[in-house]
């Protein structure tokens, strides 16, 4: 039974899952907002870029590396983007980002999952939205985050993967922000380390 997420929630992934979890994916979904023609018929949904991207961090909160749809490994190859989907077409997650835990060096304390728009449309005309976290192994869903905030921002700080006394925990973080890319939410990142 998947856990739906409120912001600030934090959980085990172990106790969640129900067991030791050595391969999670993190979901991105999302759709353009339904536009209506004249009188009410044609129309159709925009097209929106949203890009995911996990930032890598060490105890000391420095970046480590960064995976996004213009590099889809981690250079340690521990994390796999599937690639960049321009336009939220289709059912299901329409970009993953998959983790091996067990690869993951031990200098990284924990990952930051990031959703811009590439294109600079804003989180109004998005909707639909969320993240989940699946089992690497059995695609079972473990937890989801509602992304559809409805607002100006362009960007968001989604939700943070982190050891703590052992073992991976999961924080929502659902923190609004601006910017194309990762790189202009960075400084706000560090705030949520």
């Amino acid at each position: 039974m998947s856990i739906n997420l409120s912001k600030g929630q934090k959980i085990s992934l172990n106790k969640e899952a129900g067991s030791s979890l050595s391969k999670v994916v993190m979901g991105l979904g999302w759709d353009g907002v339904q536009s209506r023609g004249l009188f009410g018929f044609g129309g159709g949904r925009a097209e929106i870029d949203l890009d995911a991207s996990c930032v890598m961090f060490d105890a000391e909160r420095n970046p480590i590396d960064t995976i996004w749809f213009r590099q889809l490994q981690s250079r340690d190859g521990s994390i796999r983007h599937s690639g960049d989907n321009r336009t939220g077409e289709g059912d299901g997650d329409d970009e993953q980002i998959s983790v091996d835990l067990g690869r993951v060096p031990g200098n990284v304390q924990s990952l930051v999952f990031t959703v811009n728009s590439f294109t600079g449309q804003n989180f109004s005309q998005v909707e639909n939205a969320s993240c989940r976290l699946l089992d690497g192994a059995s695609q079972r869903e473990i937890a989801r985050y509602n992304l559809s905030a409805l607002g100006d921002h362009t960007a968001q700080i989604m939700v943070k993967l982190y050891r703590h006394e052992g073992e991976w925990k999961l924080h929502a973080i659902g923190e609004p922000g601006y910017g194309s890319t990762f790189r202009e939410l960075t400084p706000h990142i560090s705030q949520h380390l």
